[in-house]
């Protein structure tokens, strides 16, 4: 991934140390909170749970693996792929002001790559694709990131 423009993603860094600017960390370590520190913790190393040799991120149950297999006539592919999909601009509720298709896509390439190394770490004896789709047509609501595992079938 190339190096962001970190002053296009958060402007509010070069209005601080009196004009002269801050680096992301410096203005995270002014700006954020522990409690928002802790509740990222789930969406950038997350926990995963596995149920009949498919993996989704932390929450699914059997109940609802059972829908949702049900619904997807048993393609276990495509029942990991929509269970583990996560809009990105869901990390905030809908409509925040600061959302924007750069920051959007900043984030879904980075949590990608966190998806991709958390569950080779956790699973490596499985292949598993993690995809970032940007849609055409730049709405929002629909950068979303998704993992599966490759199944024989």
């Amino acid at each position: 991934m190339n190096t962001p423009n970190w002053n296009s993603l958060i402007p509010d860094l070069k209005g601080w140390n009196n004009g002269s600017g801050v680096d992301p960390e410096t203005w995270v370590g002014c700006e954020g909170n522990f409690r928002l520190a802790a509740a990222y913790s789930l969406i950038f190393w997350p926990k995963f749970v596995e149920i009949d040799g498919m993996v989704f991120r932390d929450g699914m149950d059997r109940a609802t693996l059972d829908s949702w297999m049900a619904n997807c006539s048993g393609d276990r592919r495509a029942v990991e792929a929509t269970a583990n999909h996560l809009h990105i601009v869901d990390l905030h509720y809908v409509g925040a002001p600061d959302a924007n298709a750069e920051r959007v896509v900043f984030l879904g390439n980075v949590l990608k790559e966190i998806y991709a190394t958390k569950l080779d770490a956790v699973f490596p004896d499985r292949e598993f694709v993690v995809e970032f789709y940007a849609p055409p047509d730049n709405k929002l609501q629909d950068y979303q990131l998704t993992f599966y595992q490759r199944h024989d079938s």
